[in-house]
């Protein structure tokens, strides 16, 4: 197993957090200069909060597309041979029965 290959899930997940950073804070500038509404009373930081993540999820969708394919072959890979371990000691157990 490569370096490149166990670090697919934690570049994605990095470059997610990045671009939920990024909108919370483009968020928060609009709402501080008056582009958006504050919320209601003293929720502005829920608010703020809401936002961003109702902005980064489709960008994180659109933009991280290959960073989660790769992710995705990932644990693919990880799934098909921990299936074939168990097959193995199946049939390792089957044997040993007869």
């Amino acid at each position: 197993m490569t370096a490149a290959r166990t670090s697919a899930t934690i570049r994605y997940t990095a470059m997610r957090l990045g671009i939920f950073v990024g909108s919370f804070v483009v968020v928060a500038a609009l709402v501080h200069f008056g582009v958006l509404p504050k919320g209601l009373g003293e929720s502005n930081f829920v608010w703020v909060l809401l936002l961003a993540l109702v902005v980064s999820a489709p960008l994180s969708f659109i933009l991280l597309r290959k960073q989660r394919d790769e992710m995705s072959e990932q644990l693919v890979g990880k799934v098909d041979s921990a299936k074939a371990r168990l097959e193995a000691n199946r049939a390792q157990e089957d044997g040993a029965v007869q």
